[in-house]
């Protein structure tokens, strides 16, 4: 982290982490300083318009002073769309905000299930089945 960083988390209910970041209009905004010490210092509640589904683009937005945005659920057009905008995406299962923030700084974010398409041979009968992958630390 830099001198200075802020995390956004989305969070529709300012409680807990909240996926399809893309529509979400609610954000936590945590302070991270060069020690590592975390502090909410604000909470985002944007206007429908300023949600970045709907966001023109045209203008400076809320989350570009953001240098992580964690969330639950983000499609790629999003994270392509915030990464041009200098602020990295991060999906997970955690549903703390504040507990998201600090495992995240150590390294060890809980990722999210994801549910994999992959064309695995996975038994005798030939088929091919749907399962999930998790990742953990």
């Amino acid at each position: 982290m830099t001198e200075k960083s802020y995390i956004a988390v989305s969070s529709q209910n300012f409680r807990t982490i909240t996926g399809h970041a893309g529509k979400a209009r609610r954000f936590l905004v945590y302070t991270v300083d060069e020690k590592s010490n975390v502090k909410e210092t604000a909470r985002l509640d944007l206007p429908m318009q300023m949600a970045m589904h709907d966001f023109d683009g045209q203008s400076g937005h809320p989350l570009d002073d953001m240098s992580i945005l964690i969330t639950g659920g983000a499609g790629m057009g999003f994270v392509q769309r915030m990464a041009q905008r200098g602020v990295r995406v991060v999906t997970t299962a955690e549903t703390d905000p504040e507990t998201a923030v600090h495992a995240l700084l150590a390294g060890c974010l809980k990722a999210p299930v994801e549910l994999c398409d992959c064309n695995h041979d996975h038994g005798a009968d030939g088929h091919h089945h749907h399962h999930t992958h998790e990742n953990r630390c």
